[in-house]
């Protein structure tokens, strides 16, 4: 039937085709475990040394070293392990027992840290990176293996900060009165802890008290005893670690006290019609008001006549006055007050102006001009009529100048003896030759008188 016959043939196809397929991949598997069988009875030398290698336990090849770095910069510490396998390389802070890495894996938070290794290396290396440096990230950094018993080793970081001076428990600006006592005080911090030394601004130095004077003082305070107007200025607080850059800090000391003033020429002696400018010195601090007054307390005022000014001087609290006057004339002799006021106090100095005679100058000659002065003067009549004033004295002209004078004196001389004699004369009597000499004129007007008077005594005989 057929059914049956197709029953018988589908078995038989089976077995043709599936059972031999069954038998070989039984005789595959027989094979295999065999092999597996023998390699473990009488295992190679090669599988020997993979399975003693494994075996190793891991070790460091090298140690972390110690890094000093400056505040704000970058850094790396490097940890290298040969024979790891399948155990793990950790980084930690000791001192503030913190977990930062462990393999690949950051664990703490601080986003500055970070965690790299080199695959490639020999002996593989793991480096703990940390950027920003802050001193607060100084201290022992651990490096360790989670073997059974953990094996560890340290690396020290040293974070170096320069100085910085603390604004808010140092010293500012003062001011104090002379006299009194100053304490100025500087406080700077940084690692290694900054030395404090302090200078004044320029190239004075520094009086402690009445018997110390240095050129620079150490320590965080500065104590100025009995301070005087000498000892204002700016003093310079330099704090210094090592570890570039130093710092300073400007402290400005002002010390007030009253006016005081004084004139150069109390007595200013100006002729008519000239100018004239009087002078005052002022030292105060704060500044003072200057201004000058007349002797009737009127104060001055800018104008075509008058005008003033005050010149800073050195040091600061220095000043000068000066007072203008153009073109004297006889309302402006006087009495004249340079006065100066501040909050401390007021100072005031006299200056008196009077009336002097002009300075003269000598005849012009064909070829020069000579003008010079000298203490004392005199009066003489010039060739042309003129009466002047002249005032000599010693300088590279003064002798030629002087010869002039002498013979000017002598030709006043002969020409005043000359009228008194003319004088006592008759107009009639008098000789005609003006250029005999003396003697022999005189000689022919007493011969006449002589025997005038020889012929009166013979009479009277």
């Amino acid at each position: 039937m057929p059914p049956v016959r197709g029953g018988v043939g589908t078995l038989l196809m089976l077995w043709v085709t599936v059972l031999p397929r069954v038998l070989l991949s039984s005789l595959l598997l027989a094979g295999m475990m065999t092999q597996t069988v023998e390699s473990v009875a009488a295992p190679s030398s090669n599988v020997g040394l993979v399975a003693n290698a494994v075996l190793e336990d891991p070790e460091f090849t090298d140690i972390i070293e110690n890094i000093t770095v400056p505040a704000g910069r970058n850094v790396k510490l490097a940890c290298s392990v040969k024979n790891l396998g399948s155990y793990k390389v950790a980084w930690m802070h000791f001192e503030q027992s913190a977990i930062l890495t462990v393999h690949n894996h950051v664990i703490t938070r601080n986003p500055r840290i970070s965690v790299t290794h080199d695959k490639h290396d020999k002996h593989k290396t793991w480096f703990l990176h940390i950027s920003n440096v802050q001193e607060e990230d100084k201290g022992r950094y651990m490096c360790q293996i989670n073997t059974v018993t953990a094996k560890t080793q340290f690396g020290y970081l040293h974070v170096v900060v320069p100085p910085n001076i603390d604004d808010s428990v140092s010293s500012s600006d003062v001011i104090i009165r002379e006299g009194a006592n100053i304490t100025l005080r500087c406080n700077a911090t940084g690692s290694p802890p900054p030395s404090i030394k302090w200078k004044r601004d320029g190239p004075l130095k520094i009086t402690v008290s009445k018997n110390i004077t240095v050129n620079d003082w150490e320590g965080e305070i500065l104590t100025l005893e009995r301070v005087t107007r000498h000892d204002m200025g700016a003093y310079l607080c330099i704090a210094s670690n090592g570890v570039p850059p130093s710092v300073s800090k400007r402290i400005k000391v002002s010390v007030d006290f009253p006016p005081i003033l004084w004139t150069s020429h109390q007595l200013v002696g100006i002729p008519l019609g000239y100018n004239v400018t009087l002078e005052c010195i002022t030292e105060a601090h704060p500044t003072s008001l200057n201004y000058w007054t007349r002797e009737n307390d009127q104060m001055i005022h800018e104008s075509a006549k008058y005008k003033t000014e005050s010149i800073p001087g050195t040091p600061s609290y220095k000043a000068v006055m000066r007072l203008h006057i153009s073109e004297v004339q006889q309302s402006d002799y006087g009495i004249y007050k340079c006065i100066a006021k501040n909050p401390r106090g007021e100072a005031d100095g006299t200056i008196r102006l009077y009336s002097s005679s002009p300075p003269t100058t000598i005849p012009p000659s064909t070829t020069e001009t000579i003008t010079t002065t000298v203490s004392s003067t005199r009066l003489f009549d010039l060739p042309f009529g003129q009466t002047t004033v002249a005032s000599v004295n010693s300088l590279e002209r003064g002798n030629k100048y002087q010869s002039i004078l002498n013979e000017v004196d002598r030709s006043e001389q002969k020409s005043s003896d000359s009228s008194k004699t003319n004088r006592d004369r008759p107009p009639a009597n008098r000789p005609k030759n003006c250029g005999s000499s003396p003697s022999s004129w005189w000689l022919a007007l007493a011969l006449p008188v002589a025997f005038q008077l020889l012929s009166h005594v013979a009479r009277w005989q």
